[in-house]
């Protein structure tokens, strides 16, 4: 058995996509690489997992591939809890998500499976950062922020993380001599104004498709969309204890007798 940090590979995109893949070629210097993710896309999933279905999981094999690779037939989460209760022989050192391809910043975090997978390994007590890169092509390149995301990797693994922490990094779809750094940035607040375009089928029943503006209200230069606008990776700490803290107090002055 090896002595080298276990690293758990998962993402949202599928076990086939090119991000996953290249994720997997830039951990392995770093540890012994197992890959478990969905058999199929699940961007937008969120924080779901299966409760009224069963869940299937196989070991394939990749061309080329010198590591252990399962896909699996839930969302992201349920690929993070299924590795650690039944396919890998310990808790990992570290869990990585992605690389996504597309935007995982801002409101975006709340909706992605990417992260959400992210935050599954948190919750089991496993440091984990979610990657994505600014480019939703099936074709991305991700050359660029190979040095950066290994060098994130490496510090996570060297340094660990506070409790109930994990990183959400993002990159600019740029080119690697156009990176300035990364940036540790606060979440933007910004979020989607929604358009359904409402069409018919040839039966005449109507349906839609959700389409959109992603819009940020926030002027601030210390947030993720700021650092990504000019042209730094973002890294923001995301904690899952979704409590206000702040509305405590007002909250206990309310009478709730009455």
């Amino acid at each position: 058995m090896s002595n080298r940090p276990l690293i758990l590979v998962t993402n949202d995109d599928g076990i086939t996509a090119p991000g996953v893949i290249a994720l997997v070629n830039i951990m392995k210097p770093l540890g012994d690489v197992v890959v478990v993710a969905p058999d199929s896309p699940q961007s937008g999933m969120g924080h779901a997992i299966t409760l009224d279905s069963t869940l299937h999981i196989e070991k394939i094999n990749i061309a080329g591939q010198d590591y252990e690779a399962y896909s699996c037939s839930g969302t992201p989460a349920d690929c993070v809890k299924i590795a650690v209760n039944e396919i890998l022989y310990r808790k990992p050192d570290l869990c990585v998500s992605g690389i996504n391809h597309g935007s995982n910043s801002s409101i975006n975090v709340i909706y992605s499976g990417t992260m959400s997978a992210a935050i599954e390994a948190g919750i089991e007590g496993i440091p984990a950062i979610g990657f994505s890169l600014l480019d939703t092509s099936w074709n991305a390149d991700f050359k660029a922020s190979e040095t950066y995301i290994r060098s994130i990797a490496k510090n996570v693994l060297d340094n660990g993380l506070t409790e109930g922490v994990v990183l959400n990094v993002n990159i600019p779809k740029i080119a690697k001599e156009d990176i300035k750094g990364v940036k540790i940035c606060r979440q933007a607040k910004a979020n989607w104004k929604e358009v359904f375009d409402k069409r018919k089928t040839p039966q005449g029943k109507d349906y839609y498709w959700l389409t959109g503006t992603f819009v940020n209200y926030d002027k601030g230069e210390d947030t993720d969309e700021w650092a990504l606008k000019n042209n730094y990776i973002s890294l923001v700490p995301v904690h899952f204890d979704l409590t206000a803290h702040h509305s405590i107090q007002k909250l206990n002055t309310w009478s709730f007798n009455e």
